[in-house]
């Protein structure tokens, strides 16, 4: 449960994002994008009990660490990253005073305190030339999360309207305010990322598999990734269910078909425990996997209740 603790918490620092209502502006040269609507999950029956959740095991104690209360300052985060320029990261919320003056701090022992300025807004220079510099570290050493997509420096601005924007380089950060937190540029994601839609969505991803590719190419999941091109992850309020989708486009129709046999059998397995209460086993069993061509489509729906009960064990 700790480490599923440290995974939120690292989603919502390291993931940062875009002033839209969701992904579906994310440029088409993106090589990942990340997007969370806090201000849809507090307000949707469907979501409600997962971000009560979040408040509860998560945003408390982050809030006891580090002193930021997300629950009451930030509404929105969205994350990309454009080939060979780094992420962007742009914070969408009520942000308190309190909590600026304390970037101003990190500034001031980290970076640069005379602003720069591009269209009118000030941005300022973060430095992080160490590896330490670029680490968030709480509760006395126990969570680390590394902030090491920002490369040596970062940029970060305080200028615009109810958002904190962070980019890794000053181009990002003069081109982001010109346009008041938006990429110029083409939208249309046609054989780039894959942007799955919903019309309330809660959080979703996406990448080029190529973005995840590392140096170890053992264990099954190095496997598929070897076979897929674009992964995309959506959650959204349905009624009263939560809509979870999936999508991943493999490198021939072949192996979507058999990612499919997989999935199917991991499904089968796991529902035939003894172990698994009724509702999780008609969560499983209501399941649908789809191929068409080279895309392989996952999607359920299911009472929040049981992600809550389960996360909660």
């Amino acid at each position: 449960m700790r480490n599923f603790k440290i995974l939120l918490v690292g989603l919502l620092l390291v993931f940062p994002g875009l002033a839209v209502a969701d992904a579906s502006n994310v440029p088409g040269a993106a090589t990942w994008y990340f997007h969370v609507d806090l201000e849809q999950m507090r307000s949707e029956g469907a979501g409600k009990g997962l971000y009560d959740w979040m408040v509860d095991e998560v945003f408390a104690e982050l809030k006891e660490d580090t002193g930021v209360d997300i629950e009451k300052e930030l509404d929105r985060l969205t994350a990309y990253s454009l080939a060979g320029q780094g992420p962007v990261f742009l914070f969408e919320g009520n942000i308190s005073q309190e909590s600026k003056d304390r970037l101003m701090t990190i500034i001031a022992m980290e970076g640069d305190l005379e602003p720069s300025k591009s269209s009118g807004k000030s941005y300022y220079r973060l430095s992080g030339s160490d590896e330490h510099d670029r680490n968030l570290d709480f509760d006395g050493g126990n969570i680390e999360i590394q902030l090491e997509a920002l490369e040596d420096e970062s940029w970060i601005s305080m200028a615009l309207a109810n958002k904190v924007l962070v980019t890794s380089s000053e181009e990002q950060m003069q081109a982001l305010l010109k346009n008041g937190g938006n990429i110029a540029g083409k939208r249309s994601h046609n054989g780039a990322l894959i942007v799955l839609t919903a019309e309330k969505t809660l959080l979703q991803a996406g990448m080029d598999s190529a973005a995840l590719g590392g140096d170890d190419d053992s264990g099954w999941d190095s496997n598929i990734l070897r076979h897929t091109e674009q992964v995309a992850f959506l959650v959204a309020a349905a009624a009263n269910k939560l809509a979870i989708e999936a999508k991943l486009v493999t490198t021939e129709p072949e192996m979507a078909e058999s990612l499919a046999s997989v999935v199917r059998g991991l499904v089968s397995l796991v529902a035939f425990s003894d172990d698994l209460d009724d509702e999780v086993i008609a969560v499983l069993r209501g399941i649908k996997i789809k191929t068409d061509g080279r895309s392989l489509s996952i999607s359920l729906a299911i009472d929040p209740d049981v992600i809550v009960a389960a996360l909660s064990d």
